[in-house]
């Protein structure tokens, strides 16, 4: 099977494994492993930032970073096709008694500074006001796309303008980073706090780092606790995240694969891709007589799995566990898909 459903199915390298067994651990409720420190220490460094937090998952790292960010009642701006928004089972108003009032960012991904202003609204005795505003980089539902720089910092400093504090979602921040040429502290520049995957294109078996000021991660640190993710030796996990960090220049690679993939889906009769940012490539089968899910189900039959993202669209993520073979032999099982159709 050639998976190409995320860059979340990665198997953990050798050398993760190794790290994982010999990793020095300690009780990091205590702050007492030196695995899990290290990391975090390297991570706030990476993204030029003062502290970090890790976490078992990017959600929890959002939805912590949103109950540390809000108090309750409070309204939080994001685009209406925002992670945080939309595949995160509504933690917003669950965990953080917060109410999102969505932007239509279009092909941008983040809001302008005008919808920033025009959704802001000023606490008074009828209204909470805005707590937060949620970015997004690389931009998961609009297609993987690497936001420029220009446009996060605009969103931001906007938002900052009026008081209320940026959150950036960034999953796949180190793939923006990579293909944009743009340093992460950099990129960081006007957001208060950025929460990154190392479980995702870097390739590590679990886990996600969540950075701001030193004061602001220790009440996201009570806030892990609550939601459950305080781990004990967690040096187990923290320690093939350390060699996930070495992954951050391969990412090219990954994304000179995604744009093989896309052209050669262009050259299937009835096959529209999209031209990727990053590693991940959408493609539309209507010309194809399929929809999405039949045109899933069919090459997953022929030994290629991806996912249904629409009635007629699909999403493809290139990852370090498929190279260029892989591509090109995924290419000729989805060619015969739609050629027998």
């Amino acid at each position: 099977m050639i998976d190409f459903r995320s860059d979340t199915v990665t198997k953990p390298s050798a050398a993760m494994r190794d790290a994982a067994r010999d990793a020095d651990v300690g009780d990091d409720v205590y702050r007492d492993d030196p695995s899990v420190n290290e990391l975090e220490r390297r991570a706030a460094d990476l993204v030029g930032m003062e502290a970090a937090l890790f976490v078992p998952s990017g959600t929890m790292g959002n939805q912590i970073a949103i109950r540390t960010h809000t108090d309750r009642g409070e309204e939080l701006l994001c685009d209406e096709q925002a992670h945080v928004y939309k595949w995160e089972l509504g933690g917003i108003p669950q965990l953080s008694q917060v109410q999102p009032r969505i932007l239509d960012a279009g092909e941008r991904c983040v809001p302008t500074a005008e919808q920033v202003r025009d959704g802001f609204v000023e606490e008074d005795l009828h209204r909470p006001g805005t707590g937060l505003l949620c970015l997004e980089n690389t931009h998961n539902s609009r297609g993987g796309v690497a936001v420029p720089k220009a446009h996060v910092d605009e969103a931001a400093r906007a938002a900052r303008d009026l008081g209320v504090p940026v959150h950036l979602d960034g999953a796949r921040f180190l793939n923006a980073c990579v293909a944009l040429d743009v340093e992460p502290a950099a990129m960081t520049e006007h957001v208060d706090s950025v929460m990154f995957c190392l479980s995702k294109g870097l390739g590590a078996p679990v886990g996600s780092v969540l950075c701001g000021t030193e004061e602001y991660v220790d009440r996201a640190r009570r806030v892990r606790k609550l939601f459950g993710g305080a781990m004990r030796q967690a040096g187990i996990v923290a320690a093939p995240g350390l060699e996930a960090l070495e992954n951050v220049d391969r990412l090219a690679d990954d994304h000179a694969n995604a744009e093989r993939l896309a052209d050669g889906l262009n050259d299937v009769d009835g096959l529209a891709a999209s031209d990727p940012d990053t590693n991940i490539v959408m493609v539309n089968s209507e010309d194809a007589g399929l929809t999405g899910e039949e045109l899933s189900a069919a090459c997953k039959e022929r030994g290629v799995s991806f996912s249904a993202f629409g009635d007629y669209t699909c999403r493809l993520c290139t990852h370090l566990d498929v190279d260029r073979d892989d591509v090109d032999e995924a290419l000729d099982r989805i060619g015969d898909v739609v050629a027998d159709a």
